[in-house]
This record gives structure tokens, sequence and C-alpha cells, in this order.
């Protein structure tokens, strides 16, 4: 038979199958699945004997509740909220020890160079642009990073995960999109570059585009420092850690409903098809292994995310104290770039500046707020910032309300992704095309979140 009539034959059978099974509507993969596995469960029960079965099997009760349809997702919500409050009040100490020993640090090298007579921008440049940003980063972003990851790789290497993929798949199936994308999204919190790598696992081409151009809707480690300290500025005076914690998760949920949304409209649009199935065995909850979490969070995680941070941080520095040291008609070039955006910001509820602070921190998300900070500074180089208290005492001298930390939030959760993650989207999908439009449609999202949320507030009179 020749391969024309052999594709002529298969069009006719698949047109066949599609009049019998529109749209999949009859989940004819789900079907033949339960059959197989029923028919396999009847077998074994037949055939295979257990000596020694414990009397409880709390893999079964345990999925009872974390996979159960009326207590798995507050379960999982939970477990998320302890997790970050565990970050939040666990990282505050730490966080201001570190700041006090680099920033002292910073002193002594200021000291060092006034001994070596060197010239004042010698000290601004390498001192108070390049160091000081670099000491921000570090002093933000070691602590929680050192207590979310192991948290995080902890839930994962019990064999949670899993469980969070199985509780999502059929909304992820709903979307058009693949139920492994909830593994790659969960991949995502540690960070974008690491989740769109994980989209691999996604067979179907069309699939795993989805899941690749919607992985930034999930923050990433870098982003959560950001998350943290807006969310502590909204409850300060009024509640404690918890109310933090509660604020992230909010925001993290709506992060995972954008993505289902996208990934919802993708799929009718730009990436349409069918949705493929699959089958998820879930693996035997396993008691924890200190040592393999120690290395995979630490070492593989936490210190890699911080060495990348490091680098970018440096030049990103650099650029920051040049931008805001050069002068043209007695104006910086970042007060200048600011005031231009200023009247856009303004309808997006920010300013100019936190909108610069965004675009300069293209290259890692992570020193949005220490560009921010440096901007604010009329001499040019960053606060040494010692508290919560005194952050909001510099961004209320500017005017900020709730409503500016809210939009600014709902920014920094839905732009476009780091540096790093749109060159790894890049060389996964190989196509500049697609490499465009994973930067141009979260930020389209992005500015008409808050737009839409600004003038709302406007509109009520919150504001």
């Amino acid at each position: 038979m020749s391969r024309a009539a052999i594709c002529s034959g298969l069009d006719e059978l698949l047109e066949e199958a599609g009049k019998i099974n529109p749209e999949g509507s009859l989940n004819l993969n789900d079907s033949i699945v339960s059959a197989i596995y029923g028919k396999a469960e009847e077998i074994a029960e037949g055939v295979v004997t257990s000596r020694g079965k414990p009397p409880v099997d709390w893999d079964k009760k345990l999925d009872d509740i974390f996979t159960s349809r009326v207590f798995g997702f507050p379960s999982m919500l939970l477990l998320l909220a302890v997790v970050f409050w565990i970050t939040v009040a666990g990282a505050n100490v730490p966080s201001e020890m570190l700041a006090t020993g680099l920033f002292w640090i910073q002193g002594q090298l200021t000291e060092l160079l006034i001994w070596l007579d060197a010239p004042a921008w010698v000290n601004g440049f390498f001192v108070e642009g390049i160091y000081r940003c670099l000491a921000w980063v570090v002093s933000v972003m070691l602590p929680p990073m050192a207590i979310f990851f192991p948290c995080f790789t902890l839930l994962e290497d019990m064999g949670y995960l899993p469980r969070i993929a199985f509780n999502l798949d059929n909304f992820f199936k709903k979307a058009g999109a693949h139920g492994k994308q909830s593994l790659t999204m969960s991949t995502g919190f540690g960070c974008n570059a690491a989740g769109v790598i994980a989209c691999r696992i996604i067979e179907s081409p069309r699939e795993r585009l989805i899941a690749m151009l919607t992985n930034n809707f999930v923050p990433c480690n870098g982003r959560f420092p950001t998350l943290i300290a807006l969310a502590g500025l909204l409850v300060m005076g009024t509640t404690t850690f918890l109310g933090s914690a509660l604020i992230v998760v909010g925001i993290v949920v709506f992060g995972i409903v954008t993505t289902l949304a996208v990934s919802w409209l993708l799929s009718k649009t730009l990436l349409k098809g069918v949705p493929s199935s699959f089958t998820l065995e879930l693996p035997p909850y396993r008691k924890p292994q200190v040592g393999r979490i120690i290395t995979r969070s630490i070492f593989d995680r936490t210190l890699f995310v911080l060495r990348r941070a490091v680098f970018v941080a440096m030049p990103a520095g650099a650029v920051v104290w040049l931008s805001a040291n050069i002068h043209i008609g007695g104006v910086s070039i970042l007060t200048y770039c600011a005031n231009w955006l200023n009247p856009f910001g303004q309808l997006l509820g920010m300013d100019g500046y936190i909108l610069m602070a965004f675009v300069l921190g293209l290259p890692a998300n992570e020193i949005v707020v220490p560009i921010l900070i440096m901007s604010y500074m009329a001499t040019g180089s960053m606060l040494e910032l010692d508290s919560l208290e005194t952050l909001r005492q510099l961004f209320a001298s500017h005017g900020w309300t709730w409503l500016t930390a809210v939009c600014m939030m709902l920014f920094s959760l839905l732009h476009y992704p780091c540096g790093t993650t749109l060159w790894t989207i890049s060389k996964e999908s190989g196509s500049l095309k697609w490499t465009v439009l994973a930067a141009l449609i979260p930020l389209i999202i992005a500015i008409t979140v808050c737009f839409a949320v600004a003038r709302l507030a406007s509109l009520l009179g919150w504001v």
C-alpha cells in the first residue's frame, strides 16, 4: 500500500473518531486507562499475597486527606501558609544581623579608601554602588532562601508534591493544558528558569509551550523578598507575621488562578488543541532524608540562586549608581527617566521610580527593591535600612499608600520574566517569537490588572 493511501486512510479514521468523540468529550483516554488499572487491580487481588502487612495503611489514610475533594485544597493552602509563616517570621532577625555585618564592612571599605586618598567617585562607584547593592541582595535574599528551600524540599522529599499535581490535574485539563504543568509550576516557585527547563517532562509540544509561557505567574524566589517586604508594610502595626504570610499566600493563589486563565486563553487561541491525558502514580510517603534535603536545598538551590543574584547585582549596582549620579541639565538620568514614566506609573497605582526599578531589575527580580531604594535617595546611593519601619518611612515620604504596595505586589507577580528565564525560554523553544510573547503576555496582563485595581480603588474612594 502506498504512503498516500495510508495517510488518506488514517485521515478518514481520525475523522470518524472525531464524529464519535467530538473534542474529546467522551474522555476515551481516561476510560481506557481506568479500565486497564481496574483490571490490573482485580488480577493483583486474586494472585498477590502480602506477609506482614501493617495493620494501618498510613499512605491511604494520608491520601484520604491530602487528595480528597473536601480537604485537599484547604490542606494544601494551610501547608503553604505554614511554610511562608516560618519563612517570614524566621528570616527577619538573621536579615538584620547580616545587614549589620555587611554594612559594617562597607564602612571599613570607605575608611580604607579615604586612607588611600582615593577620589570620591571611586568610593561612590565601587562601595556605594556595587558593594551596597550586593550587600542588600545578600542580606535580604539569603535568610528567606535558607528557610524556604529546606521547607519546600522537605515536602518534596516526603512525596507531597505529586499530591499537589493530582489535586490540580483536573483544573489544568479544563484549561486545555497538561496535568504535569502543576509539577513545572511547583519547580517555578524556586526559580522560573528551572521551571521552564522542567517543562521538558511534558511530551506534547503545544502543552509544553503553554507551560513555559505561564510559568512566570508563580512567584520565584527572587520575587519573594519583594512580596514579603510589601506584605509586611501592609500589615505593619495591625497584626503579626501570620498576616504577612496570609497575604503572600493570597498572591500565590492569584498567580495560580492567572496561570489557569492564561493557559485556557492560549489553548483557545494561539495554541489550539485537545489536551492529552496522563497517568500519575502517586509515590508512597517517605521518611525525610536530612542529608539529601540539606544538599538539595542549600547547595543545589539556595547557593545556586544566590550566586546568580550576586553576579547580576554587581553590574546592576554599577549601572544604577551611574544613572543616579550622571546629570544632564542638572537632573540625573534615573530621575529624568522616572519623571518621563511617572504619568503612566500613576495610572497603574505606582510611580515612575517603581517602573524604572522594574526596568533596571530585568536581569534579576531580587534587585528591584534595592534599586527603588537607591532611586528614592537624592544622594544617588542606597539608604542603610535596618528595619521594616525605616523602609515604610522612606516609602511614605514618597507618597506611598496601601494601594501603591498592592499594585507593586501585583506588578511584581505578573510582569515579564527575568533575563535568565527569558534566555532559558529562548533556548528551550528555539523561537524568538515565543520568547517575545513570553515577555509581552505577562507585561500586558500586569498593566491591565494594575490599571483596573487602581481605577477601581479611585472610583470607590478608597484612596
